[in-house]
């Protein structure tokens, strides 16, 4: 179980890997009034869930990963001790040599195997192919696979994409039943769903809850857009499916929050959808190829809505593009706003994410962006995301420089600023393409720094000024007077994104 830092523990679970394969036939009431629940609906959804149990479990396995490489002893004891003058003798004395050699041998260090860990995986294809967590089964020289019925193999075949978590491994063995997979795009907060897997290695166990929530980020993998669930999963249960009603696979279960270690009511389960187009690149290619646009981007939030005259949620705003990325040779630009992508509706970072990654790479799409509050057109070519792909840099601290720092004080915004020069560019870890001025100094306590605002970061753009220079950012402030706030394009190492800073 990986703990991850945060004001909470984030914790990998092995969470319960079984389908919920029953239909909830007379759970609901048909006249939707206000009667309270009979004994007979209560009894209908028990049976739901046995039935579904019942014919989950055949396709649920435990997994146990083992390490070959394990030292019993790294230590060689030598007789009488490694600086004993009867050293010289017992290694050269043809009496003694092979005697000595015998002893040697005796302490060499000894490798056994060694257990990693335990987890869930349910089977997806009756050929042996297993879907279960990357986490579970990474880095591993051996994986066991125990069948419900008992029976054990050693995968034959791992896959793995730890970008997003998913892995396929396989075993030859006759006789297997698979569980089918449903659609985790119709899944909707307050649905019922089952889990099943083996937590703490006891054995298979089955919890029910709901969908408590979707499209999460908790910051575990770098490709996310998780279901919520409080089905009660625990360490053991990673790589086991969450089941529909109708018996469906429609997550892997793969991480919970939890302060104790162990349940605390939220769960987290990749959407099967991601899962199966994840699976299908791993079975085909051995490799998972993404498409990528090159794009830094951030969500639409209450206060940028209002700058940009756009819903709350609706698409997703250009901070950075890449040079040499599908976006530059587009002609996309900072502040940009992404509407619409291959005829789907973009309603944030990680929605975009994923109708971007399962783009064929080397075709065109449409992509309708909003750009000055016109709606444009742009068509995209898609290549392949680099195996290094990654826009943050580590953060170091602001320092002085040896050159004139020509500080300008801006009382409307409560900070300063000064030049990004290549030296200081330097210093502060930023690529030599960066271009801006550089905030040195924000007023405690004011709208700048609740703005988040800090020293250190760069200004790129004011308005609709793009800012290299401290005339191009007192022009911005020119233009910004009368207004209540004013719009900046900040960058920091993590990446560019855009604040609005009330006056």
């Amino acid at each position: 179980m990986k703990a991850l830092t945060g004001n909470r523990n984030w914790m990998f679970a092995i969470i319960a890997s079984a389908c919920l394969v029953g239909a909830a036939v007379g759970v609901a009431q048909k006249d939707k009034s206000a009667d309270p629940p009979t004994a007979a609906n209560i009894h209908e959804l028990s049976n739901v869930f046995r039935d579904i149990s019942r014919r989950a479990m055949p396709a649920i396995v435990s997994i146990e990963t083992v390490s070959k490489t394990s030292e019993v002893s790294g230590q060689r004891v030598m007789p009488f001790g490694d600086n004993s003058p009867l050293q010289e003798l017992f290694e050269n004395d043809p009496r003694f040599k092979e005697m000595f050699k015998q002893f040697q041998n005796q302490n060499q260090p000894r490798r056994a195997p060694r257990r990693m860990g335990t987890g869930s995986g349910f089977i997806i294809n009756k050929s042996g192919l297993i879907m279960t967590n990357s986490h579970v089964v990474n880095g591993a020289d051996v994986v066991k696979v125990t069948l419900n019925d008992g029976r054990e193999f050693t995968a034959s075949d791992i896959r793995t994409d730890p970008r997003s978590d998913v892995a396929v491994i396989h075993i030859d063995a006759p006789d297997l039943q698979a569980i089918p997979l449903g659609d985790s795009s119709k899944m909707e907060i307050g649905d019922w769903v089952l889990a099943i897997g083996n937590p703490f290695g006891i054995g298979m166990s089955v919890t029910n809850g709901i969908i408590s929530a979707k499209s999460r980020g908790p910051g575990i993998n770098d490709r996310e857009d998780y279901l919520q669930t409080d089905a009660a999963i625990n360490p053991g249960n990673s790589g086991g499916p969450l089941l529909n009603l109708r018996g469906e696979v429609i997550g892997i279960n793969t991480a919970i929050s939890s302060r104790s270690g162990g349940y605390d009511g939220v769960g987290f389960a990749i959407p099967v959808n991601m899962a199966r187009w994840v699976s299908g690149q791993l079975i085909d290619n051995g490799k998972v190829e993404r498409a990528f646009l090159g794009v830094g981007i951030q969500p639409i939030s209450n206060d940028l809505s209002k700058s940009f005259d756009i819903k709350v949620g609706q698409g997703a705003i250009i901070t950075q593009v890449m040079e040499q990325s599908p976006a530059a040779a587009a002609g996309l630009q900072t502040g940009d706003i992404i509407l619409k992508l291959a005829g789907k509706e973009v309603s944030g970072p990680r929605n975009l994410q994923g109708i971007v990654e399962q783009l064929v790479v080397g075709k065109t799409y449409v992509m309708e962006i909003l750009r000055d509050g016109k709606h444009v057109n742009k068509d995209l070519t898609m290549k392949a995301m680099p195996n290094s792909f990654s826009v943050a840099k580590d953060e170091k601290p602001l320092e002085g420089s040896s050159k004139e720092k020509q500080k300008t004080s801006v009382n409307e915004l409560k900070l300063e600023v000064q030049p990004l020069t290549e030296e200081l560019a330097n210093q502060l870890g930023y690529s030599n393409d960066v271009t801006g001025v550089v905030i040195t100094s924000v007023e405690p306590g004011s709208a700048a720094e609740e703005a988040g605002l800090t020293k250190g970061m760069i200004i790129e753009k004011l308005g609709t000024t793009e800012v290299s220079t401290m005339e191009q950012f007192n022009q911005g402030l020119k233009e910004a007077k009368g207004k209540d706030s004013v719009l900046l394009l900040v960058r920091n190492h993590s990446g560019a994104r855009f604040v609005v800073v009330q006056k």
